[in-house]
């Protein structure tokens, strides 16, 4: 079993009396190990298990029903909107179950794990440290400090679902509905709410980072590491703890010096979640379907039939449009790029100092592949797969620019070639595309022309390319006056 460092200790049936003393005894606990157990404490592990629907919950239900009813047309009513996020919140948080508040000696472990990470990625990439604030999170605090990012990410595929089916209506059908919109729109919002509830859930107590899926969760310049998620990864890879948590320390902190240096990321990866967005369609069969046959009183004496019917209504699968295919490709694309250079940048800054980083880079690439339930859960309620196919191919077309443009070489103390390689994040038309990373040499020889010396600085040659065409503009402005 792998020796975590800083308290990061996994649960052991046979340090269950110690565990329990450690808890019972708050924060004093061992001076050699002022983490105490976090892995195990208060955790129930089939909490992680089930996304089946609670019977307490059916009470919060039907109440979010009435408010629903009570509220009905009036601006800015509990609940409306296109996401229900009060369901959320509360199925997420029950998901999650029990778990201990973090101790104030785990906040410092955490944050003595990034400094020193930061340290050796300063040697590795020209982007300066990103993280300003470093933390040791429960579940729960992951679940409130991303919530607003979600909520960015969701309203806008979950406000395109809506007005589709509304619009999909025949004109006689709207004009008989009349205000029954208004709450078919409430329930859409709870049934929406109640799946991202669930898929949140399984994240809470799964996630290793704020940037585990490779998006910029957490607020911009927050990094996190999650001790208890920790711990039950570390359970099973027979690999020193100390080099587990130094290794997703360096992830989170080079994921968080690309969202936080390079300006234009983190609202290209919303905005590109907006393009797919905007072109949901949705098969009105399906409804139509799910409608017939639906006895109004089995659902007042069948708890399980309301949950199955709206588990069925929220699980429609929207028809993709070309549109939507090209911006899941540019978003899967931009997601492989982000991890390829994350992977790379990690293994070069540690892969000499840390001697299984080779192995949890694999580890990590074979998580990302399988996914989970909650990453399934999303795919099926949004259509949206987080999972990029080819950071391998991005990882290698980052390693093999960095060696082409090693010639040159620079005065920055990294090492020859990482300028130009990180400069490519300079602007979103330098970067490559889904073809480049299947032909990277091609993507390359653009880049370095031939001569490293041609490409020095990306900014700048996009620069002198906007330059030139305004200067073009200008000619052609004064030949047509003249």
């Amino acid at each position: 079993m792998s020796d975590l460092p800083f308290g990061f200790s996994s649960s052991d049936g046979s340090d269950d009396d110690r565990d329990r003393a450690r808890r019972d005894d708050g924060a004093a606990g061992d001076p050699a190990n002022p983490f105490g157990n976090l892995g195990g404490a208060g955790f129930d592990p089939s909490m992680l298990g089930g996304a089946g629907f609670d019977p307490s919950m059916l009470g919060q239900m039907f109440s979010q029903l009435g408010q629903m009813f009570s509220g009905m047309g009036t601006p800015g009513a509990a609940g409306s909107g296109p996401v229900n996020y009060d369901v959320a919140a509360r199925l997420a948080r029950q998901q999650i179950g029990d778990f201990r508040p973090m101790l104030d000696a785990e906040e410092r472990a955490v944050a003595d794990a990034v400094r020193l990470a930061e340290l050796w990625l300063d040697e590795q990439t020209t982007l300066p440290a990103g993280m300003t604030a470093a933390h040791a999170w429960t579940p729960v605090d992951w679940l409130e400090q991303t919530l607003p990012t979600w909520q960015s990410l969701c309203d806008p595929i979950a406000a395109s679902l809506e007005n589709t089916w509304q619009d999909g209506l025949p004109e006689e059908a709207k004009s008989m509905a009349g205000p029954m919109l208004g709450m078919m729109s409430g329930l859409g919002g709870m049934m929406f709410g109640t799946q991202l509830g669930q898929g949140l859930g399984h994240l809470a107590n799964g996630v290793l980072t704020s940037t585990d899926i490779g998006l910029p969760l957490a607020p911009q310049g927050t990094g996190a590491l999650l001790p208890e998620a920790i711990a039950k990864f570390a359970e099973g890879l027979d690999l020193p703890g100390q080099d587990i948590v130094v290794f997703l320390a360096a992830r989170e902190a080079a994921h968080q010096r690309l969202f936080s240096g390079v300006g234009w990321l983190r609202q290209r990866l919303l905005s590109t979640v907006e393009d797919y967005a905007r072109g949901i369609k949705l098969d009105m069969s399906g409804l139509e379907q799910l409608g017939a046959g639906v006895d109004p009183q089995e659902l007042l004496s069948n708890p399980g039939k309301m949950e199955e019917l709206m588990g069925q209504a929220a699980a429609f699968e929207p028809q993709p449009t070309p549109e939507q295919q090209a911006a899941l490709s540019r978003l899967e694309t931009l997601l492989a790029l982000i991890e390829g250079w994350v992977e790379l940048t990690v293994a070069d800054a540690l892969g000499d100092r840390i001697p299984s980083t080779a192995a949890l880079t694999e580890t990590m690439r074979r998580r990302r592949a399988t996914g989970g339930p909650a990453e399934q859960t999303f795919a099926t309620l949004i259509g949206l797969d987080l999972r990029p196919r080819k950071v391998r191919e991005a990882a290698d077309l980052w390693r093999r620019l960095g060696e082409a443009a090693a010639a040159d070489g620079d005065d920055t103390g990294v090492p020859a070639g990482a300028a130009i390689r990180d400069g490519v994040w300079a602007h979103p038309d330098l970067l490559p595309d889904a073809e480049d990373l299947d032909n990277p040499a091609g993507f390359i020889d653009r880049v370095i022309g031939g001569s490293t010396g041609s490409f020095d600085d990306p900014m700048a040659e996009l620069e002198r390319t906007i330059e030139q065409e305004r200067i073009e503009r200008e000619e052609r402005g004064d030949d047509d006056a003249g």
